[in-house]
């Protein structure tokens, strides 16, 4: 991993988004800021202070009038010196700023290198550092707020309070095993097994968050599925609120796969209508036929619609077809036809889509699915390597209880406890690899 003593350049970047705007924002971080303040505005600002001033070129023209603010270091967000140009939104102005910067010794900053910088100075960890970007990213008020909870700290304070209970039992363990003299058989100690349940249960808990804080991030993918004419564009029309697909009386209508996305509450879920399932000798078909078994294989759940002439046999051979861990709704279509009554019964979803009836049934059974809390103020927003770092400790821990339980293996427990913190080290950055960091921060906006 690259040491902050090793940064020794001072990059820029244009820190507000191409256009046209009030304000433009240039930000410069590193050894040369003060050098750049001096030559830019005359004379360092009081840290800390926006202060009005000219920004001057090279022949001491003015560039532009605007605001500027210095933060020495470390007080300020990468740990650097810092300066922040703030001035009017026209791209024409920001460019010349820039390039006055380039020309005092500075050089364009990579996408995400502030935060980057800001990480390496111990600034933040890297669960709050990617905060930043998913805060930005956000789409919806829930998300925004839980990625906020992970850039104050609530996500690293979890896995801090998980990793030294780990520390604990690991040198509670190690301590038996390096004086055995002092005669403690920790293997038979009621203690041991308290404190691992311990943490399997806080590791459970924070597993929990941080898989509704991904679904708030990433959303669920819904692959619609059905024999044709049961009704799957209806549909999809009717969660998305949009006439997205072709609704005719024809089976077969729908010859590709459509995406549409909707918000559940705050959760993203990303519909996908797919062609009826069925024995077919149209070419046309065949190949809309295909492209849905292939949405199926990437979808995180799949809705069975069934319509009103379907057949058990068909359905049933839909459903040996699923792949065993995709969680599957059934839902009843065309209750209009059939006089039935919606709601849930039996495993069952009843609803008309082209009456749009029971269909909040079927939203309550999908925020149900997506593990939706009503109240999330202990959400995090969490990433897929969160999850899969979560998902590789939860693992090692119980290795390490079997080593306990079945084998009284006090040495390989403690190994498998040592690997289990080290895995958890590496969703704050303690234990990272810089192929992992240029991954993260290469997907941040430039200037942040």
């Amino acid at each position: 991993m690259t040491k902050p003593s090793e940064v020794i350049d001072t990059i820029v970047a244009i820190a507000t988004p191409p256009g046209r705007g009030g304000v433009g924002i240039i930000r410069v971080s590193g050894p040369k800021v003060v050098n750049v303040a001096q030559q830019i505005l005359g004379s360092l600002p009081t840290p800390h202070k926006a202060s009005h001033r000219l920004f001057k070129d090279k022949e001491n023209q003015t560039l532009d009038d605007g605001v500027a603010v210095y933060f020495p270091g470390p007080n300020s967000f990468t740990g650097e010196d810092v300066l922040e140009l703030q001035g009017h939104g026209g791209q024409i102005v920001l460019d010349m700023l820039m390039q006055r910067c380039l020309e005092l010794g500075a050089r364009v900053a990579r996408p995400g290198e502030f935060s980057e910088r800001a990480f390496l100075n111990d600034k933040l960890d890297l669960t709050q550092a990617e905060a930043i970007a998913d805060l930005i990213d956000s789409g919806s008020e829930q998300a925004a707020r839980s990625a906020l909870r992970s850039l104050q700290g609530d996500f690293s304070k979890e896995i801090e309070s998980l990793l030294l209970k780990m520390i604990e039992m690991r040198v509670y363990v190690e301590a038996a095993l390096d004086f055995p003299e002092e005669e403690i058989d920790f293997l038979a100690d009621e203690s041991v097994t308290i404190r691992l349940n311990a943490i399997k249960d806080h590791l459970l808990d924070i597993t929990a968050k941080a898989t509704q804080g991904s679904l708030l991030r990433n959303g669920l993918n819904l692959v619609i599925i059905g024999e044709p004419n049961a009704g799957k564009s209806s549909l999809l029309n009717v969660l998305s609120g949009n006439e997205s697909a072709i609704v005719t009386d024809v089976a077969g209508t729908t010859r590709d796969v459509l995406h549409e996305s909707i918000n559940l509450d705050g959760m993203p879920l990303h519909l996908v209508d797919t062609a009826g399932l069925r024995e077919s000798d149209d070419v046309v078909e065949k190949i809309g036929i295909e492209r849905a078994w292939q949405a199926i294989k990437k979808a995180d759940i799949a809705l069975l619609l069934l319509g009103e002439s379907h057949t058990v046999t068909n359905s049933d051979e839909i459903i040996k077809r699923l792949p065993s861990s995709l969680p599957l709704i059934t839902v009843q279509n065309k209750i209009d036809l059939t006089n039935e009554a919606a709601g849930k019964r039996n495993n069952k979803i009843f609803i008309s889509a082209k009456q749009n009836v029971g269909i909040d049934v079927l939203k309550e059974e999908l925020k149900e699915r997506m593990g939706y809390q009503n109240n999330g103020e202990d959400v995090f927003i969490a990433r897929r390597r969160h999850l899969n770092a979560l998902e590789q400790t939860r693992q090692l821990v119980s290795n390490a209880e079997i080593q306990l339980i079945e084998y009284n293996a006090g040495e390989l427990m403690a190994e498998e406890l040592r690997m289990a913190q080290d895995e958890l080290g590496q969703i704050t950055g303690k234990f990272t690899s810089d192929d992992l960091l240029g991954e993260i921060f290469s997907s941040f906006c430039i200037g942040k």
